[in-house]
C-alpha cells in the first residue's frame, strides 16, 4: 500500500527513516534528505511517507507558526481516508489522543497549564535522591557480576522506576509499564499493543488515585482546577510517561557511550558533575534522543523556506539532522542551548529539568560506584525505529563489587515537595 500523498513520481524513491540501514547509518539519510533542502520526503514506515525538516531555522519557524502549522493529527489525510494500514508500526505515536501533544490553542494551554502545575511540585533535590537510590538499586543487581548490558539492565529501567514513583505507581504495575514503554518507541509490530497495554495500567493508576489521593503527580492531575477529565489524564500521563522516560533512557546511555570512547573525555571521568553536564549536553546536539518527532500539519496548503506543504501531510522535526546543520555558526559550541533536542515553540518539552536531573544524577551514580566501568564492545548501534536514536546495546565490564560493597539504600517516599502550596500555580519550575 503507498501513501496518497508521496513525492512526485519523477524523483527517486525517498529515503528510509526505518530498518536496519537507517538504525546503522542514520547520518546517511539526514544528509540525503538535506541535500534535497531543508524539507524534503522520506518514507518513516512501509507505504508511509511524510515530510522531514532537517534545516535548523526552518524547523524553529514552523515549531512556532501555530497559525499555519497544527498538531492535530485528524489533518492527516491518509489516516483519514483510510491509506495508512492500520497496523503501520508509527500510528502509537502518531495517530490522535486527547492529549497536549495533539493539542492546539486554548486547549493545550489549558492541557499545559496542568502539567506545568504538577511537574513543578516535584522537588529536585527529593529527585535526585529518589533517582540515585533507584539507580543504586540496579547496580547491586549486577555489580558482583563483573559485566552488564548497561541499556536493558540500566538505562531503559531506571527513568520509568522513577517516574512510576512520581505517578504513584504500584510496584505490580511497573514491570508493565516498562514493557509498554519498550514496545511503543520501538515502532515495530507490538506498538499497537504496547501502547493500549500502557493506557490500561495509566487508568489503573489513576482509578486507585481517585479513591485514595497521595503526594504524587497522578493525584495532583486529579485536583488540578483545570478540571481535566479522566480521559484526559489518562492521555497526559501517556505523554508525561513516553516524554519523561523513553527519551530519557537514551539520554543516559549516549551519554555513558561518549564518556566511556570518545577521547576528549577519556582519564577525565573524575571531573565529576561538570563532565558529566558537558557530555549531556554534547549528547543533545549530536545524538537528539528524539531524533525525528515534533509532528505537524499545515492547515492549508503553504511554503516553508521554499519548499511546496500540502495540507494534512505529517510534517517531521529532525532534532538530529537540525543539530548538525551546516548553517549553524561552526563555533556555537556544545554548551550552547540553542539545539532542538527539547523541540520549540509551545509545544517544547515539558519535562527537560526532570529529564536532565534523572540523566545526570544516572551517570554520576554508575561511574561513581563502577569507577573502572569499560565499554566491551567498539562498535554500538542503535535501536531501530524513525523516531528515536538510542543505542540497541551498551555492553560493559568492570571489576566485580562485593555483595557487602552495596547496603541496599532506603528509597525516599518519592520526589514531591515537602509542603506544596494548596494551589500548584503558585509553583514554577527551577532550570537545572
Amino acid at each position: 500500500m503507498t501513501s496518497y500523498v508521496t513525492p512526485p513520481a519523477a524523483r527517486v524513491a525517498p529515503p528510509r527513516m526505518f530498518g536496519p540501514e537507517f538504525a546503522a547509518r542514520p547520518q546517511d539519510v539526514y544528509q540525503a534528505l538535506r541535500a534535497a533542502g531543508p524539507v524534503a520526503w522520506a518514507e518513516i514506515a512501509e507505504g508511509v511517507h511524510a515530510l522531514v525538516v532537517t534545516g535548523h531555522r526552518a524547523a524553529i519557524d514552523l515549531l512556532t507558526d501555530t497559525e499555519t502549522y497544527s498538531k492535530d493529527s485528524r489533518l492527516w489525510e491518509d489516516l483519514a481516508a483510510g491509506r495508512v494500514p492500520q497496523d503501520s508500526p508509527v500510528l502509537a505515536l502518531m495517530a490522535f489522543r486527547p492529549s497536549l501533544l495533539y493539542a492546539d490553542g486554548e486547549r493545550h494551554a489549558r492541557l499545559r497549564q496542568a502539567m506545568d502545575d504538577c511537574l513543578a511540585r516535584v522537588s529536585q533535590p527529593g529527585l535526585h535522591d529518589l533517582t540515585r537510590a533507584h539507580a543504586l538499586r540496579l547496580i547491586a543487581g549486577f555489580a558482583q557480576q563483573g559485566h552488564a548490558e548497561l541499556m536493558g539492565q540500566y538505562a531503559d529501567m531506571l527513568p520509568l522506576l522513577v517516574f512510576t514513583d512520581l505517578l504513584g505507581c504500584p510496584p505490580e504495575l511497573t514491570g508493565r509499564m516498562v514493557t509498554a514503554c519498550q514496545g511503543m518507541i520501538s515502532a515495530g509490530p507490538a506498538a499497537g499493543q504496547a501502547a493500549a497495554d500502557l493506557a490500561q495500567a495509566l487508568a489503573e493508576i489513576i482509578a486507585m488515585k481517585n479513591r485514595s489521593p497521595g503526594r504524587d503527580c497522578t493525584s495532583w492531575m486529579l485536583a488540578h482546577p483545570a478540571r481535566l477529565s479522566h480521559e484526559e489524564i489518562l492521555h497526559q500521563l501517556v505523554v508525561l510517561v513516553g516524554a519523561g522516560t523513553i527519551p530519557t533512557a537514551a539520554w543516559i546511555a549516549s551519554g555513558l557511550r561518549l564518556l566511556l570512547s570518545d577521547d576528549d573525555y577519556a582519564g577525565d571521568l573524575t571531573g565529576g558533575a561538570i563532565t558529566v553536564r558537558r557530555a549531556l549536553e554534547q549528547v543533545l546536539w549530536v545524538r537528539s534522543p528524539m531524533a525525528n518527532f515534533s509532528v505537524h500539519y499545515a492547515r492549508t496548503a503553504t511554503t516553508l523556506h521554499g519548499v511546496p506543504i500540502p495540507a494534512g501531510v505529517p510534517i517531521l522535526i529532525s532534532h538530529a539532522a537540525t543539530g548538525a546543520d551546516p548553517a549553524l555558526p561552526p563555533d556555537l559550541g556544545y554548551d550552547n542551548r540553542s539545539h532542538l533536542a527539547w523541540s520549540a515553540g509551545p509545544h517544547r518539552c515539558p519535562a527537560d529539568s526532570q529529564a536532565a536531573i534523572i540523566a545526570q544524577s544516572a551517570i554520576e551514580t554508575l561511574l561513581d560506584r563502577l569507577w573502572d566501568v569499560q565499554l566491551a564492545d567498539a562498535e554500538v548501534v542503535n535501536r531501530p525505529g524513525p523516531f528515536h536514536q538510542c543505542p540497541a546495546r551498551l555492553a560493559v565490564h568492570f571489576r566485580p563489587q562485593p555483595a557487602h560493597a552495596f547496603a541496599a539504600p532506603t528509597a525516599p517516599t518519592g520526589g514531591t515537595r515537602d509542603e506544596p502550596t494548596d494551589d500548584p500555580r503558585h509553583h514554577r519550575r527551577s532550570p537545572v
